[in-house]
């Protein structure tokens, strides 16, 4: 059977229009720009507005049609949709669903959801690169979008100043004989002895929204800042140095590293790691703070929209999430 090599063919972002800065939040909670900057570096972070459909599905329309630009494609061209988000529009039908619906496609292409928290875009990755190299689809829409803002509690100082909301997409298809263009290696895990550590323990079967829940604030996100920290740099750098391993390359063949942007402190701690130069590594925490799954598609689209990311250059993908999950890919764009 012919085995095809993978090709991103174009990539899009969406972020909502309103911007909640890091004064806005110490108006709410005893915090401060200066703070907030020291120990994570965000400065600020989007949020989403419902009646302008920035729910997941609506960014990820938005996003989609910039991708499909950059590709030459029209929505049915794409034959399989992937799409990653923590919390979807509703609990069903999927989100996917949804967007395949809001981008008018009508040749029935299945629409799946994955819910791996932040790592969810790179779990989604190695599974449309395996559909595209046996030829199963031609075009895949994979998305990580995200509306952090709607399970962020605004009066926990601790979490609220971490998450923004945002989306980012990549069709991925077959690569032409002639081009370099591939998916080197990927690697993906799951730690689940440390699955308390960052936890939404309501909303879901076990634990179902009531008065008495609400009164008691347990529907929010909690998070034990420490230990996320210690293991997301250590399963982070460790997964980078394999998948480059893995492709018989060095970390001097990497032209760019595209962290999870969760923490500048955490990224900054990934590169000294293997000794990285920091000018090659993608950085925006600063503008958007986390935005879950969406954060790595987010910035591999602004570096090729900027120019910095060309066609040859191998780029280096790693992410971590709640579960905890984590994953990295490496690719030649």
């Amino acid at each position: 059977m012919k085995q095809f090599n993978t090709k991103i063919l174009g990539t899009g972002s969406y972020m909502p229009d309103k911007i909640l800065t890091n004064y806005d939040i110490a108006k709410r909670v005893d915090t401060s720009h200066e703070w907030i900057v020291e120990r994570t570096g965000i400065h600020e972070r989007r949020i989403s507005d419902l009646s302008k459909d920035e729910n997941p599905s609506g960014m990820a329309a938005r996003a989609t049609l910039k991708a499909l630009e950059a590709a030459n494609l029209t929505p049915n061209d794409i034959d399989c949709i992937l799409l990653s988000s923590t919390m979807a529009d509703q609990p069903m039908p999927n989100a996917a669903s949804m967007l395949q619906f809001k981008l008018g496609i009508t040749n029935n292409c299945p629409a799946l959801d994955v819910n791996a928290a932040c790592s969810g875009w790179m779990y989604l990755l190695p599974m449309a690169d395996a559909m595209i190299k046996t030829g199963m689809y031609k075009h895949i829409l994979v998305v990580g979008s995200e509306m952090l803002s709607s399970f962020n509690n605004w009066d926990d100082r601790n979490t609220c100043i971490l998450f923004g909301d945002g989306c980012g997409v990549a069709i991925l298809g077959r690569a032409a004989e002639n081009e370099d263009s591939k998916i080197y290696s990927t690697v993906l895990s799951s730690d689940s002895s440390k699955k308390d550590h960052l936890a939404l323990w309501a909303g879901g079967s076990n634990m179902k929204l009531t008065h008495e829940l609400l009164d008691s604030k347990d529907q929010w996100m909690t998070m034990n800042g420490q230990e996320i920290f210690k293991a997301a740099v250590k399963t982070m750098a460790a997964h980078a140095e394999k998948v480059v391993k893995d492709a018989e390359l060095t970390i001097n063949d990497v032209d760019w590293f595209i962290p999870h942007q969760a923490n500048l402190r955490i990224i900054e701690a990934v590169g000294q790691r293997f000794n990285f130069p920091t000018e090659k590594v993608v950085i925006n925490v600063q503008k958007y703070a986390n935005t879950s799954s969406a954060t790595v598609p987010v910035a591999l689209d602004e570096w090729i929209r900027a120019g910095k990311i060309k066609r040859g250059d191998n780029i280096l993908l790693a992410a971590f999430g709640a579960g905890l999950t984590a994953g990295a890919v490496f690719l030649k764009y």
